[in-house]
């Protein structure tokens, strides 16, 4: 484009007009050339949209594949701009009308608006002649008035900035004339205005000048050579004024498109017709050629519909002597299907919150055939299972929604196959894959792996030991599966739960804080929480119970003979005892459970070995044969009693036995107790068992007093062999049948006692208690000891359970 001839005339000139606006269509005019940043016009004043929402709704111009560039909107301002050179000639050629088609599309919610700009044109082209010099041969003989037609000039613009006249330079022999063609193009003609002398002047220069309508005026030349021959008379004519020809788009190489033919009247040299092309454009130069003496057209190039649907060329036909004439040839290109569709993604909504509901719009996809007709009618679908579906929206836009609810815990990534296929013959079709994630959402709390757990752990453990170990699983993602453990308040014992057990926050690893006693209590129970950290918080709890197993930390406890201090227990045994009668029975507790509980009785050391034994399990003390009269009369014997722990533990007795009926026949007590106790203590023990004797003896003799008093109640002396007192039991202790722990009930008639701390004595008689039901109490035989103390019917009973 010239531009000296504007900056010449000082004019700079730009008109814009909005043509009209109904309903979301804006018709604007713009003349070619303008500069890049022209305002075309305010689009979003004349739609009525907030140039403020414009950004927000992601404005822009989409274009047809011939309009991508020219045009953009500035966001800020709503103004139309040019974006780059707009040249109409090379969009439109010759078309009385150019007119660019856009869209301008918005989002939440799509719009699409249509907008048509009509590129005027301006004069920025120059007529240009086929040639720059031609040679035209002139008879002699020509008649005056003989006409000589010249090409026509040719001019890219179109209408009054196209060819208007033509000047042919003064000289002596001819004159212009100026003709318009059917199709409407201006062309000249030499009029041989006075009669040539090839003997005066067998040769000339003309000067031919073409001018156009535009402001500026611009121009273009011509010189023609004539030669002056002999006369020719006739000019080639052709066989028609327009040829048309239908030509396939992607025709091969030398496909014929069409043969133009003409002829010539005369004979010899001036009937010989050749043909070439008088006017066509670039891009037909670079399509088609043409054989100069048959006149057949030919595609040189690659035909495209899309690239151009219709050309026109003019061919001119000239004999041996230069006398030509001219005809036009149209092709029309037919469209083959040979253009896929094409699938682009406009918008998108990426990733996907798992919680929208179905129906929600996620993306936009347009869909583009630059085929025609029937070739550009497409259909568009997904193929997979998926719960997204395209739904027509706008011309060629269709929207992605979403069809059903989405968990992305079951399928956190989408590959959306869109599949398009048109209505040609073959179709073609084209698919575009679209990468959907699926955003995650807390609406999975935590759980367990188990619905419960159970911890076990000895007594006496160390604090930070590992009870166990929680596992909570959550399926979401992120910190919304991040699990963090930690235990409900509570209480144990009355005490807070956090200050028996700790549970690792990161891993579900509980350990205790302080050490267990199996003897205060067994098992207890806590509770779990995995909570995740997601917004809001979602969370689950468990039930944990511990149990605490028992570990053999404590000593069998003797209840009986008692063991504090320096006393000892002393037990009459009747002289006519028989083999297995009951002599007395070793009592013992173990604060411990099970095996650890299980005690056993053993005789470790005695007087006479082969004269006593004891249960295995009961403690009891029986004669293993008859007493006799070789038999010591005092007998010593220590009783160790062992539990089944590992290792076992064990305590011990001593049990002194008397074999006496009564107590005139027993010696000094004195020397029993010294056996095992310091010599020390001599004195004191005469003292104590003359004291003890004295108090015994007026105990009796009250007690005879009160029997003859009382109506006499016939019963037997004895009800047991010994008498515990109630506070010898400790607390919490089980009844454990088999262990030698307090497993039945025995009732004991203590009798006589010195009261002191250091002697005390029980007197027995011989009895058998072989046949006795397990369920009946043992009594003893009536010998002459009873009659000696009477029936002692008020004796205190103790019962031990």
């Amino acid at each position: 484009m010239d531009y000296r001839h504007w900056g010449l005339r000082g004019l700079v000139f730009i008109f814009i007009v909005l043509l009209h606006f109904t309903n979301g269509d804006l018709d604007y005019s713009i003349q070619e050339e303008m500069k890049h940043g022209s305002i075309i016009g305010n689009v979003a004043k004349d739609l009525g949209i907030d140039v403020g929402r414009m950004t927000a709704r992601k404005a822009r111009i989409e274009t047809e594949r011939n309009s991508k560039g020219y045009c953009d909107v500035n966001l800020r301002t709503g103004d139309l701009t040019v974006a780059k050179r707009i040249d109409r000639e090379e969009l439109c050629g010759e078309k009385a009308s150019c007119i660019l088609k856009f869209e301008l599309l918005l989002e939440s919610p799509l719009e699409l608006n249509r907008i048509s700009l009509n590129i005027k044109d301006i004069n920025d082209n120059a007529p240009l002649f086929p040639k720059d010099a031609i040679k035209l041969e002139i008879r002699e003989s020509a008649d005056k008035g003989a006409r000589y037609r010249v090409n026509a000039a040719h001019d890219a613009d179109i209408g009054q900035n196209g060819v208007q006249s033509y000047i042919l330079h003064d000289n002596r022999h001819f004159i212009l004339n100026t003709q318009t063609t059917s199709a409407g193009i201006k062309y000249a003609e030499l009029v041989l205005d006075q009669e040539l002398d090839r003997e005066e002047q067998h040769e000339m220069k003309l000067l031919l000048t073409a001018l156009d309508g535009g402001s500026p005026q611009r121009s273009g030349t011509l010189t023609i050579d004539v030669t002056v021959l002999d006369a020719n008379d006739n000019a080639p004519v052709f066989s028609q004024a327009v040829y048309e020809a239908s030509l396939p788009e992607n025709s091969p190489m030398k496909t014929q498109v069409i043969t133009v033919s003409a002829t010539d009247a005369d004979e010899g040299v001036n009937g010989e017709v050749t043909y070439e092309f008088s006017k066509m454009s670039d891009k037909s130069r670079k399509l088609f050629s043409l054989d100069q003496k048959t006149g057949d057209v030919t595609v040189i190039g690659d035909i495209d519909f899309e690239e151009g649907s219709k050309y026109e060329i003019y061919v001119e036909a000239k004999d041996g002597y230069g006398l030509s004439t001219d005809t036009k040839v149209i092709v029309f290109i037919t469209d083959d299907n040979d253009n896929a569709p094409i699938i682009s993604l406009k918008s998108l909504t990426n990733p996907v919150p798992e919680n929208v509901s179905p129906g929600t719009e996620i993306g936009i996809i347009n869909v583009e055939d630059i085929d025609s007709e029937q070739n550009r009618q497409v259909r568009c679908f997904i193929q997979q299972s998926v719960p997204f579906k395209l739904i027509p929206s706008i011309k060629n836009y269709y929207s992605l929604v979403t069809t059903d609810t989405l968990d992305r815990e079951l399928m956190p990534n989408y590959n959306i196959t869109i599949t398009v296929i048109d209505e040609g013959s073959p179709p073609l079709s084209s698919f575009k894959t679209v990468q959907v994630s699926i955003a995650d959402v807390n609406d999975n709390p935590p759980v367990f792996d188990e619905q419960s757990y159970s911890a076990y752990v000895s007594e006496n453990n160390k604090p930070g030991h590992t009870l166990c170990a929680v596992t909570a699983r959550d399926p979401d993602w992120r910190q919304n599966g991040t699990v963090i453990y930690s235990l409900l308040p509570g209480e144990v014992n009355g005490a807070p739960v956090s200050s028996y057990l700790s549970v690792n926050g990161d891993t579900g690893v509980i350990q205790s804080v302080r050490s267990f006693d199996y003897e205060q209590f067994n098992s207890f129970k806590v509770y779990v929480m995995a909570r995740d950290n997601g917004s809001p918080p979602l969370s689950s709890n468990v039930t944990v119970s511990v149990f605490i197993t028992d570990v053999n930390d404590n000593t069998p406890q003797i209840l009986y003979p008692a063991t504090e201090g320096n006393s000892f227990m002393t037990e009459l045994v009747p002289n006519a005892a028989q083999g297995g009668s009951l002599v007395s029975k070793v009592i013992a507790v173990d604060g411990d459970s099970g095996q650890n509980a299980w005690l056993s009785y053993h005789i470790i050391k005695s007087t006479d070995p082969g004269l006593f034994k004891i249960d295995l399990h009961s403690g009891e003390i029986r004669t293993q044969r008859d007493i006799s009269d070789s038999d010591n009369m005092k007998q010593n014997i220590i009783v160790a009693v062992k539990d089944n722990g590992q290792p076992s533990l064990s305590a011990t007795c001593s049990m002194f036995l008397l074999i006496s009926d009564n107590l005139a026949e027993v010696p000094e007590l004195k020397d029993m107790a010294y056996e095992d106790t310091s010599s020390k203590l001599t004195s004191y023990l005469i003292i104590a068992l003359v004291s003890v004797s004295t108090f015994f003896l007026t105990f009796i003799i009250i007690i005879l007093g009160l029997r003859f008093c009382q109506r006499r109640k016939p019963r037997l002396l004895f009800d047991g062999a010994v008498a515990i007192p109630s506070s010898y039991l400790p607390p919490n202790y089980a009844d454990v049948d088999g262990t030698g722990t307090l497993r039945s009930t025995y009732n004991y008639d203590a009798y006589l006692t010195t009261g002191s701390r250091t002697s005390d004595f029980k007197f027995v008689t011989s009895y058998n208690d072989n046949t006795l039901p397990a369920d009946q109490t043992l009594r003893k035989n009536p010998t002459d000891f009873e009659e000696v103390f009477g029936d002692l019917d008020s004796s205190p009973e103790v019962n031990i359970n």
